[in-house]
């Protein structure tokens, strides 16, 4: 493991292990004994989109951990704004940071930097993936049901970067996936692929009950995620009915968990009171960003 850029990228091993390394900085940190894997080092944070729960958490984790993170707001404060070569800006900071936090649109500009950077780079969410959260997701999920192979997961939602990370993660793991997605808004067409391959235990549809039937754990995101917000009215009436509400959870297992990345437009993906309902587990899934990205961290630098 070089990068984390995609879930796709690791090994069922690398991910569990990540999730593994993730357990044991959690239970760490509680003790107040956070593990100093980055004294010394430090982790450039760009950012071309706008973010709570990234910035924050890895901001916290790298002070926790003993290393120095930077804030670059990509559309302000650097050259890339102004047309500088992704390689360019890549080899300089490269030679100044021991590793790259990336948040960006094109997943493509994120493999340049990786590719010309000579450090480990991260992705901080691009329109393709959102790794991290679901990494988050997967150490909630195994934390509350014991185990992650033989659940059965439901997506409800856009076929988007959760929609696509979730997918390749939950497979990974050995969980069952059925994703609902309105017709027009489908998951990526190589994560698509890649699910065919495994062995019936993933089914696309565009019946949100079918997501929910029996499901051990439902998966939601936003409508319009971040830079698709003009199309906001438009999704409104595409999704009518692909939300996590009362009459859905009816129709999964006994203790269905509920995941949200974050923020959540209330009524709209979820109801107010599922979201209250299941607020313990999904602000757990919350704090347990801190925790992963942690984990990674000291996988990709320390050799955890």
């Amino acid at each position: 493991m070089k990068h984390l850029l995609k879930l796709g990228d690791l090994t069922p091993a690398e991910l569990l292990h990540i999730l593994d390394v993730a357990d044991e900085w959690k239970r760490l940190h509680r003790a107040g004994q956070d593990p100093q894997d980055l004294k010394g080092k430090s982790i450039a944070l760009i950012f071309g989109k706008n973010s709570t729960r990234t910035r924050t958490s890895f901001e916290v984790g790298i002070y926790q951990m003993g290393g120095l993170g930077t804030y670059l707001n990509a559309g302000t404060e650097l050259q890339i704004a102004r047309g500088e070569p992704i390689q360019d800006t890549a080899r300089v900071l490269g030679r100044y940071y021991d590793a790259i936090v990336y948040r960006t649109f094109k997943q493509s500009d994120l493999e340049a930097l990786a590719a010309w950077s000579g450090v480990p780079v991260i992705s901080g969410m691009t329109d393709y993936a959102h790794p991290l959260q679901v990494l988050a997701d997967l150490m909630t999920v195994r934390a509350h049901k014991g185990r992650l192979a033989g659940l059965k997961a439901g997506f409800i939602g856009d076929g988007y970067n959760m929609a696509n990370s979730l997918i390749t993660g939950c497979l990974a793991v050995g969980m069952e996936v059925t994703a609902a997605c309105p017709k027009g808004y489908r998951p990526a067409a190589d994560v698509l692929q890649r699910a065919a391959g495994a062995g019936g235990r993933f089914t696309l549809t565009e019946d949100p009950a079918a997501a929910a039937a029996g499901a051990d754990v439902l998966f939601t995101d936003v409508w319009a995620s971040m830079g698709l917000e003009r199309e906001a009215e438009n999704r409104r009436r595409d999704f009518a009915g692909y939300q996590i509400s009362a009459p859905l959870l009816a129709l999964a297992a006994p203790g269905c968990l509920v995941q949200h990345p974050l923020p959540a437009h209330r009524g709209e993906e979820i109801t107010n009171e599922a979201m209250e309902a299941h607020a313990a587990e999904i602000f757990e899934e919350a704090e347990n960003r801190l925790h992963v990205e942690k984990a990674v961290l000291s996988v990709l630098l320390a050799g955890r």
